[in-house]
């Protein structure tokens, strides 16, 4: 006699992947490094001397795009890559708009703001991640997580309201919000759909904000110094910040990688005063010691968690295909 075999039973459309105490500890300094590369980018944007905004986000997306495809050559192939790119899907593309649209606004919205304002709306971005992940994954955000959250944007709240801008600029404090918005997506949908690599997603991301700056510069000649310094700008700052984003924030909770990315505009003052002299201010100084005591706080607590034992079934992420 024969039968049919019983089809597998799909998973939940909003389940969240399993992950290891390991897997995730790892996520963690990922994200932790991404946010370590994306806070040179202050101190490397200082040494350069081209008067066009729009020429500094061409070369530095497409010296981005370079280091990307490299790395994903070095990793997977020819072949790899290209089905990389061929099965990143909805996500994918989602993820790359996400960030085209983020890296972008952020020099249009300089135009109308200022640093400080763009600061301030990027530091509820674990907020909008946190609440995003449980609206749509129902994925759970401790108490511990959501008092860490609250401590960051306080913290930040101090470092720039000595440079706040008097006036509400409707386009730059607009621009400054969608920014914060299409990070928290962009974080959340890697999360979501771990087992889909998002380092081909950021590369299209860098590509298509290239590709937007190219039509919007008035010109594409840079000294060789400059160049040296793009170089920096595309491959160190964004490139590998993308590339360890991309790994790691597959790894963790929306919420905590969002949080965990709020040491970019931290530790990005500490550079510029080492390297340049800027000597921050003691708001600065205050507000940064406020986030970082409750990140510190935060990740030790995260470490204790994970070191009580797993669930029983917990055995890591599917392999990608």
């Amino acid at each position: 006699m024969t039968g049919t075999a019983s089809s597998p039973v799909a998973p939940s459309s909003t389940a969240l992947p399993a992950v290891s105490p390991r897997e995730e500890r790892i996520g963690m300094l990922l994200v932790f490094l991404s946010a370590l590369m994306w806070s040179f980018g202050g101190t490397i944007a200082r040494f350069i001397h081209v008067g066009d905004s729009w020429t500094v986000v061409f070369w530095r997306s497409l010296w981005a795009v370079a280091f990307l495809i490299a790395f994903m050559l070095w990793r997977d192939g020819w072949r790899g890559t290209v089905n990389l790119f061929r099965h990143m899907g909805l996500p994918g593309l989602g993820v790359a708009f996400c960030f085209a649209t983020a890296s972008t606004s952020f020099v249009v919205a300089l135009a109308y703001t200022t640093v400080a304002n763009i600061l301030l709306m990027q530091a509820g971005v674990p907020l909008l991640a946190a609440l995003l992940a449980w609206l749509l994954f129902r994925e759970r955000v401790g108490s511990a997580t959501w008092i860490a959250i609250a401590a960051v944007i306080a913290g930040v709240a101090i470092m720039v309201s000595e440079s706040l801008g008097g006036a509400v600029s409707p386009i730059g404090d607009g621009l400054a919000l969608l920014i914060a918005v299409m990070f928290s997506v962009a974080t959340v949908i890697t999360r979501r759909f771990a087992h889909v690599r998002m380092v081909p997603a950021n590369c299209l991301a860098a590509l298509l904000a290239g590709a937007f700056a190219a039509s919007q510069a008035s010109a594409f000649a840079v000294s060789a110094r400059d160049m040296g310094f793009l170089f920096a700008f595309g491959v160190v700052n964004l490139g590998v910040g993308l590339a360890f984003f991309a790994m790691g924030a597959r790894l963790v909770p929306a919420a905590i990688a969002a949080l965990l990315g709020t040491f970019e505009p931290i530790l990005g003052p500490i550079w510029v005063w080492l390297v340049h002299s800027e000597v921050p201010s003691v708001r600065t100084i205050v507000g940064g010691a406020v986030v970082v005591t409750a990140l510190l706080i935060h990740i030790g607590l995260e470490f204790k968690r994970q070191t009580r034992p797993a669930r029983p079934g917990v055995t890591g992420l599917p392999s990608p295909n």
